[in-house]
């Protein structure tokens, strides 16, 4: 049994710090989709109420008996949207897709090659609110603001459970990065062949893209007093790109968004999904423990402790597979396996791979919580 002497929060900033907690963090990412599988709430229910979001997360929370800081998880699919978190086509649970599913991106070619300039002009938020989510969106201004005003007071019922709870957010500032946001509005193909065949316009959107996103991400992170900034990609790694594409497009902006917030003492949560393997070295030229990296279980996460042990943290990596079709006891062993493997040293938070899947059971998400919050941590 693994005896606490740390709250929660001082042992995430142990993990993060490359440091030995009390015992390992434990941090599912748990979305409003998952939580109303495991709640038993429909789907349409989630996507069309902030407060049913927020009752389902914190019950299945509760009914597990908790963990440590929290996935901020307040959100309907269309403020999302209306936020450009994904400024993309929707389909939604209730609307478009029966009241079981949840919602789906649509992902198609609407960013257009000119575009770019534009992006590169005005900025990509300015761009977003003036054009392109009327591209993808029959919100209206109207709609819009009523969205953004109710994802502010989900916000805030969220805050209040956590307070109830003594727990804390992990993060509230996060963004896609640059190269992702672009990929999905301009849509995978079409984005790939202007990487390859027209890349100085690419090149200056992600230039302007860059410095806009450290100008906003260190004003919320200030604003909310989190210093955690959350950045999601999942399609510059090594599964899709060349190291030669990696180098030009991903990695120096990636690594001036880092140096830039770490300078403020912020850390970046990268949550990578696919196989990020072949890129691995490159995050040891990132300032020791300035970055997170969340694996999906398709990177081999031992392999990559290898590399950057004693440098960066990790995050993960139960499957989704495993918490949809698995069992209670080979997840335990899974999770011990994590601990002592990636987590003996410290310098790691026991999590799932990706998110917690909508068809979850929820006798298996409780075993990865109790194993990581009772398994003696290896001391070695």
């Amino acid at each position: 049994m693994a005896q606490e002497s740390m709250t929660a929060d001082e042992r995430v900033w142990s993990a993060l710090r490359l440091e030995k907690p009390d015992r390992v963090p434990v941090i599912p990412t748990l979305l409003p989709e998952p939580a109303a599988g495991l709640a038993g709430v429909p789907q349409a229910k989630v996507a069309s109420d902030n407060q049913a979001v927020v009752q389902a997360v914190f019950d299945v929370y509760d009914r597990i008996g908790g963990w440590d800081n929290i996935y901020p998880a307040t959100y309907k699919p269309i403020q999302l949207q209306a936020a450009g978190v994904f400024p993309m086509k929707m389909r939604i649970p209730g609307v478009d897709l029966d009241d079981q599913t949840p919602f789906q991106l649509d992902e198609q070619e609407v960013l257009k090659p000119e575009d770019f300039e534009k992006i590169a002009e005005m900025g990509f938020d300015a761009f977003f609110e003036e054009d392109f989510l009327w591209r993808v969106s029959d919100l209206t201004p109207e709609t819009r603001a009523e969205e953004m005003t109710k994802i502010m007071v989900g916000g805030g019922m969220f805050l209040g459970e956590c307070a109830k709870r003594e727990i804390k957010p992990l993060f509230l500032a996060n963004g896609l990065h640059p190269f992702f946001l672009l990929s999905l509005t301009r849509s995978m193909i079409p984005f790939t062949q202007d990487v390859f065949y027209k890349p100085e316009p690419v090149e200056r959107a992600l230039r302007r893209m860059t410095t806009d996103l450290i100008e906003k991400q260190l004003r919320i992170v200030k604003q909310t007093g989190i210093d955690i900034f959350m950045c999601s990609e999942e399609r510059a790694g090594g599964f899709f790109f060349s190291p030669a594409h990696f180098e030009r497009f991903w990695w120096p902006y990636t690594q001036e968004i880092v140096e830039t917030l770490w300078a403020e003492g912020i850390v970046t949560l990268f949550h990578l999904d696919t196989d990020w393997i072949k890129n691995i070295p490159y995050f040891k030229k990132l300032p020791k423990g300035s970055a997170v990296l969340e694996l999906d279980s398709t990177t081999d996460i031992f392999a990559a402790k290898e590399m950057l042990r004693g440098h960066l943290c990790l995050k993960g990596d139960v499957s989704a597979a495993s918490l949809s079709i698995g069992n209670p006891e080979d997840i335990a062993a899974y999770c011990k396996r994590l601990i002592d493997g990636v987590g003996g040293d410290g310098g790691f938070i026991l999590g799932t791979g990706c998110s917690v899947p909508p068809d979850a059971k929820f006798e298996n998400l409780r075993a990865m919580i109790e194993t990581g919050k009772t398994y003696e941590l290896t001391r070695g």
